[in-house]
């Protein structure tokens, strides 16, 4: 998908309460000193960045999206986080951060599996020893269990279709836009289904350890079969 103006449309519903009280949930995970530093890694418009802020963080956002960074600028009144454009596999950044949090299926963009693998990296090369690192991922056997093949729904005068399936290891999603007098807009997103397994080799190429894997925002234990979500929490060695 092109995540420019019609992405603040689609994705309009997703509020900064339901950001703080997820952030709020796992930022306890990590046990992060006072003032810490974090990278929020495929920032977006911003959310889960206020909300780190709001927690007393010092944070950097990083999205490739200007349209995104714009909005999230907007929504930052007190200018509290940096924000930054850049491409996740190659962070135009040389400092390391305390934290590093990649959220909201933020992950599994690229079809090689050696372009999701330098993403990893870059948590690597980016986190101080011991640093800490959440990786907020989909549940593949639950998305596939509870996938809603077509929804329609009304935002803001316009009609937004998406029809999802999965095909050769992504979910896919198409969605088109349709507003009066105007031709029908098109996009396309996916992701590549990455199981735990798939993980734990990737993370074995780089310094990053995994302490624990939580099936859902509440810190349950991840069950393949049942858990909505994927939720990889570690370290720097």
């Amino acid at each position: 998908m092109s995540f420019g103006q019609d992405y603040l449309v689609v994705y309009k519903h997703r509020d900064m309460q339901g950001a703080f009280q997820e952030v709020n949930g796992m930022v306890q995970w990590l046990s992060l000193p006072e003032r810490a530093t974090v990278l929020d890694l495929c920032c977006g418009m911003g959310r889960h960045s206020l909300a780190l802020a709001d927690l007393g963080f010092r944070v950097t956002g990083v999205d490739l999206s200007q349209v995104l960074l714009d909005e999230a600028k907007r929504m930052d009144e007190r200018s509290r986080i940096t924000w930054i454009k850049g491409d996740m596999r190659n962070v135009p950044l040389s400092f390391q951060f305390d934290a590093i949090v990649n959220l909201f299926t933020s992950f599994g963009y690229f079809e090689e599996d050696r372009q999701n693998s330098k993403v990893l990296q870059e948590l690597d090369r980016l986190l101080s020893p011991n640093g800490k690192f959440i990786i907020d991922f989909l549940n593949p056997d639950y998305v596939a269990s509870h996938l809603v093949p077509y929804s329609e729904r009304l935002a803001d005068s316009l009609i937004i279709e998406e029809k999802r399936s999965i095909e050769g290891g992504y979910v896919k999603k198409s969605i088109t836009i349709k507003e009066r007098g105007k031709p029908e807009r098109r996009y396309m997103e996916q992701v590549k289904l990455y199981r735990l397994e798939h993980f734990q080799t990737m993370l074995a190429q780089t310094s990053l350890s995994l302490d624990r894997v939580y099936g859902n925002y509440n810190g349950e234990p991840y069950d393949e079969s049942v858990s909505p979500r994927l939720i990889l929490v570690g370290h720097k060695q």
